[in-house]
């Protein structure tokens, strides 16, 4: 058995340790020891420090960590659409994805598959990619996992979800979320200080991020308090050493799913209000922001279109404006 399969015998890869052997079966996240990936393609709906001129070249696995309960991808976090993939064609994604301009190579929802991505991530570079290689997770993962990364990535997009405990009990399935996802946070701010740089195509300058981390925070409607709680965590621990992504697109997701899933979904998601963000809560927002004076702040306006919610069943998931699919599985 080969070092990176000898870690999915006893698996202990996120901060659940369920130990499950995951060479003969399935773990938590609902994913054996093959890498699945469902979609890739440029996305322009990234911040435009990843996105930059040609978009952020977007991988989407199969499988996740949490179990978030209003998870817009929730038909391959939790539903396992995707299909297995090998280190060549990883490559040939990776590489494609280059050849059409894309400007970084953002891997979306890996945490559960860390050992195997990054033997991937150095086939990769070994076969020709040169752009940065980006992490864009749950931030529920562990440091030790997160070493094995070191070097390969060099760009970060995690979530700090909440730091609530009883919140993330009833949302992700994942009590120790907070804890879990402070440690790794503080783990890629210490190992990746910011560097930007400023790229010029057709006489239009934009900034584009190297190397650093991008922290994410979607405001969950009705719970103001958990996000002023979460914008003064990130005001101690990452102003000035990472960006701040604030997002306000929490967008009901019309679930197509069995009597018995829907009901305990509907269940996890009464301890939030399940709705649009309404203009007074972005007002409010915007006024803590304000007081907060990060150095560097993304903040999402306000928005009633749902059109941009992805169905990873079609060739392209996402609306035009949004993405060009480079890849899609079966």
């Amino acid at each position: 058995m080969s070092d990176i399969q000898s870690l999915y015998e006893k698996c202990t890869q996120c901060p659940r340790k369920c130990s499950v052997n995951r060479n003969k079966t399935t773990g938590f996240c609902g994913e054996n020891s093959e890498l699945r990936i469902a979609f890739a393609g440029l996305h322009f709906g990234e911040e435009p420090l990843v996105t930059v001129h040609g978009g952020s070249g977007t991988i989407f696995f199969t499988g996740c960590t949490l179990r978030c309960a209003f998870c817009q991808n929730y038909q391959i976090s939790q539903k396992g659409y995707g299909d297995v993939v090998d280190a060549e064609l990883f490559s040939e994604i990776c590489l494609k994805l280059q050849e059409k301009g894309a400007e970084n190579i953002n891997l979306v929802t890996g945490s559960h598959h860390i050992p195997k991505i990054a033997e991937f991530i150095r086939y990769a570079k070994s076969c020709g990619v040169k752009i940065p290689f980006c992490w864009n997770s749950s931030g529920y993962e562990t440091v030790e996992s997160l070493e094995l990364l070191k070097g390969l990535v060099t760009i970060w997009l995690p979530d700090l979800k909440t730091l609530d405990e009883t919140l993330s009990e009833k949302l992700f399935a994942a009590r120790d979320y907070p804890s879990s996802a402070a440690a790794a946070l503080s783990w890629m701010i210490e190992n990746n200080p910011m560097q930007i740089v400023s790229v010029e195509k057709d006489g239009v300058v934009k900034e584009k991020m190297m190397q650093g981390v991008i922290i994410r925070h979607l405001f969950l409607p009705g719970k103001f308090e958990q996000t002023a709680d979460v914008l003064q965590w990130l005001k101690e621990n990452a102003d000035g050493k990472a960006c701040i992504s604030l997002m306000s697109q929490y967008t009901p997701v019309p679930f197509t799913e069995d009597a018995n899933a829907l009901s305990v979904r509907e269940k996890a998601l009464s301890c939030i209000e399940n709705r649009l963000v309404n203009k007074t809560e972005d007002e409010d927002l915007q006024d803590l922001i304000e007081a907060y004076d990060f150095d560097y702040l993304f903040y999402q306006e306000l928005s009633d279109d749902t059109s941009w919610l992805p169905d990873f069943t079609k060739a392209q998931p996402f609306s035009n404006k949004l993405a060009v699919p480079v890849w899609h599985c079966r």
